[in-house]
């Protein structure tokens, strides 16, 4: 599937617009319109390990899990990566009859008799764990929704189910328990039934999060009510399991004073405070929240909102680095997004069609590159940043929904992750001349100007160079001339093998070849294998070997806006 000549010698990269499987001539690409950025990457200069943050996907769907396309996909997920991926689900413990629906699932795990005996049915959330095991995934446990026998009853909250695109959230599955000790008796039976069902060693590797954003309408009770549901969660989850990881409080961003404050608060309460349930000390074992950015409609482009998710990040780490005791603990972004709603297409919020093209994935780069940044600028331990992002059964076709398939066909974005998971080791110092500041980046995104930068990482035989090209607007970044100087490659290499992965219009991109198409929402057996054919991660040319003198190899590329490159280099 080679779609481009590369000249290395070159310092601009032109690579073919046209297939050389149909023989065709290649084009020469339009003209570049930005200054040329000087990218230098020091091997011999690490500026911090590099975790595997990317590696944890999450989505409302709980019931999506055991379907197909939701079966594939989590398949696909546990092979794009080398290490443990994580899977986290809204609804595990939500009545109903395991149908799902936009923003809703259930499993009806929770019920009662006429005497108001417990009366316990694992059939489909067992369902959901044996999904995760086949795939070979691990689970976040996020312990929610209230059952509906056990959801207290709130004057203004008393319908269980409100359906989307009303506020799914408005209902009684989230009213507070009427009785604390029940919902602890809960917490236990379903983890003590975990252990059972999957065995003690494997569960030991889950993390145990309790509820969902409480600090908003997931949760129609008080702070303080929460740090009780917290308390109780926690105290059933240790009998069960006395070493099992447990941790939240999953809020939402805290560029909000408001969501910092319940943040501050519950940390306060870990470390200062009693169990409601215990009397001793409150167990936490990891720190998670959420950081999201803001897109909109601008002069009718998309315009994204990367300083808000980075404002969230820096605020939420600042939060936590306050806490002498607790700012060690590893911190789980449980959802970490360009925006809040995955189940809102394009249909209803045109903004939204961003998910389809490059710009996701080119956002997704920068910010993935700034959360590290924030890390070191704090000295906290980032181990997670959680996509909510899965595939939606059964819809159109590139419908605008935050996923990473539709239909069975990968969007541009999941190359993205693939990407991420060819890097390893420790990161490496880079300097780009086109790069945002990134007190800039983190103040005002890439409004101004693009974000010509990149990402390295080293290891014994090999270094991996992420490269994007990314502006907050839509369509705005011009195509740009790129030199990438790689220093520090051993003096006794004299010969270096060069590979370069390519996210844009052309290649790992799916949604154009779909578009190229016109558009079919029922496309034709052949065109839905090109679709497939071409929705993996793909590269630009052939592999090729450069002499590399005096530890040195220079590379010449130019990158479209709103790309990513990956460029490999091994010895």
């Amino acid at each position: 599937m080679l779609r481009a000549l590369r000249t290395w010698a070159s310092a601009v990269l032109f690579f073919s617009l046209a297939a050389l499987a149909q023989g065709t001539i290649p084009a020469p690409l339009p003209s570049t319109s930005a200054a040329p950025v000087n990218i230098a990457v020091d091997l011999t200069k690490t500026v911090g390990s590099y975790k595997p943050i990317y590696s944890w996907f999450g989505y409302d769907e709980a019931n999506y899990t055991t379907m197909p396309g939701g079966r594939k996909l989590l398949g696909e997920l546990h092979d794009l990566s080398p290490v443990p991926v994580y899977i986290r689900v809204h609804h595990l413990l939500t009545s109903g009859n395991g149908q799902p629906e936009l923003k809703w699932s259930s499993t009806n795990v929770y019920r009662q008799d006429a005497s108001g005996k417990p009366i316990y049915d694992f059939t489909l959330l067992d369902g959901i764990f044996d999904a995760f095991k086949a795939a070979g995934v691990h689970p976040m446990v996020e312990l929610g929704f209230m059952p509906k026998d056990l959801a207290a009853s709130l004057p203004d909250r008393k319908e269980y189910q409100v359906h989307f695109p009303q506020s799914t959230i408005s209902g009684a599955s989230n009213n507070p328990p009427k009785d604390y000790a029940r919902w602890e008796e809960l917490t236990r039976v379903v983890v003590a039934h975990l252990v059972e069902r999957y065995g003690r060693d494997t569960v030991l590797h889950w993390y145990f999060e309790v509820w969902n954003e409480p600090d908003i309408d997931y949760w129609h009770g008080t702070a303080e009510d929460y740090w009780k549901l917290y308390d109780y969660a926690a105290a059933g989850i240790r009998t069960a399991l006395p070493e099992a990881k447990v941790g939240g409080p999953a809020s939402t961003s805290p560029r909000s004073e408001k969501a910092d404050e319940f943040l501050r608060k519950f940390l306060d309460h870990v470390a200062n405070g009693k169990s409601a349930a215990t009397g001793g000390l409150v167990p936490l074992d990891f720190i998670s929240f959420h950081v999201k950015g803001q897109p909109q409609i601008a002069n009718g482009q998309v315009r994204m909102g990367l300083d808000k998710e980075l404002k969230d990040a820096d605020r939420g780490f600042a939060t936590v680095a306050s806490f002498p005791t607790l700012r060690n603990l590893p911190i789980i972004l449980s959802e970490a997004d360009p925006e809040g709603c995955a189940a809102c297409s394009s249909k209803s919020n045109p903004a939204n069609n961003y998910r389809n093209g490059t710009l996701y994935p080119a956002y997704t780069a920068a910010a993935y590159k700034a959360l590290f940044e924030l890390q070191d600028k704090y000295r906290i331990n980032l181990i997670a940043m959680l996509s909510w992002s899965f595939e939606f059964e059964g819809r159109d076709y590139f419908e605008g929904f935050r996923s990473l398939s539709t239909n069975g066909i990968d969007e541009p974005i999941l190359n993205l992750f693939r990407m991420f998971a060819l890097m390893k080791d420790e990161r490496a110092s880079v300097q780009s001349t086109g790069a945002v500041p990134f007190d800039d980046l983190v103040s005002s995104g890439a409004s101004n100007s693009a974000d010509v930068d990149a990402m390295a990482t080293t290891s014994a035989h090999e270094t991996s160079i992420l490269v994007w090209n990314y502006r907050d607007i839509e369509a705005q970044s011009a195509r740009t001339p790129i030199s990438l100087t790689v220093n520090g490659i051993p003096s006794s290499v004299s010969r270096v093998l060069v590979k370069q992965y390519r996210i844009d219009g052309k290649h790992s991109n799916a949604y154009s070849e779909w578009q190229a198409m016109g558009s079919p929402q029922h496309p034709t057996p052949d065109q839905y294998a090109h679709l497939i054919d071409r929705s993996g991660l793909e590269l630009i040319g052939s592999p090729t070997w450069q002499d590399a003198g005096n530890g040195q190899i220079k590379i010449g590329t130019d990158l479209p806006g709103e790309s990513v490159a990956l460029v490999q280099l091994s010895w």
